[in-house]
């Protein structure tokens, strides 16, 4: 991910009194595991979603079916990272983070971090289940990883994606308001387009 001068800066760290169970729009980030390419490739300004991908976004799908006080809105997956919008519409328990913390050490299941944990165990787990069952890894060693690379920072068997198919943390944005949701929007649209230049 690229910085981007029409995006606010994303924090990977939570707000310390922020409520996150509180109505409003939040734009998140996730990353792959060291940045590797595990959901597919751009082709022709086009996402082109691997088994992986496929599975990510069944996944993300189901999110909504799990929470019925949240939308999804835009999202994209891209090779190595993950950009969506999702929007809160009730409150589930008014009380800052800090006072959460110290009254009850599990989060509420409708927090953005509870929905994010979720989603990103569920994918890890049955992506392991896919790979163990087929044998089929998202990626092969191409032109970017060819065999005679012989300091590859991975080897390519399923067992290097047990628990790691995401980074731990995640990066998230409070939308403020329609001209930032807009922007973000667009953004995230724009992804796969401005792939080939990020990369540079």
């Amino acid at each position: 991910m690229s910085t981007n001068s029409n995006l606010p800066n994303r924090q990977s760290i939570r707000l310390k009194n922020y409520d996150y169970t509180q109505e409003g729009s939040y734009f998140i980030t996730l990353v792959s595991q060291d940045r590797l390419h595990l959901f597919g490739k751009i082709v022709d300004g086009k996402m082109i979603l691997n088994s992986v991908g496929k599975i990510v976004e069944e996944e993300w799908r189901k999110t909504i079916e799990l929470r019925s006080n949240i939308t999804l809105g835009e999202y994209i997956i891209m090779p190595d990272h993950m950009h969506m919008i999702i929007t809160i519409h009730s409150q589930v328990k008014s009380i800052s983070a800090e006072e959460w913390i110290h009254s009850n050490p599990k989060s509420p299941s409708h927090t953005i971090g509870a929905i994010i944990r979720g989603f990103k165990g569920a994918s890890t787990k049955k992506i392991n289940l896919f790979l163990n069952r087929t044998g089929e890894l998202p990626f092969a060693p191409t032109t970017e990883l060819p065999f005679a690379q012989k300091d590859l920072p991975f080897a390519p068997t399923s067992e290097f994606y047990k628990n790691k198919i995401f980074q731990r943390n995640y990066y998230e944005h409070i939308i403020r308001n329609q001209a930032d949701y807009n922007r973000i929007e667009q953004y995230i649209i724009d992804n796969p387009i401005n792939w080939k230049r990020k990369k540079g």
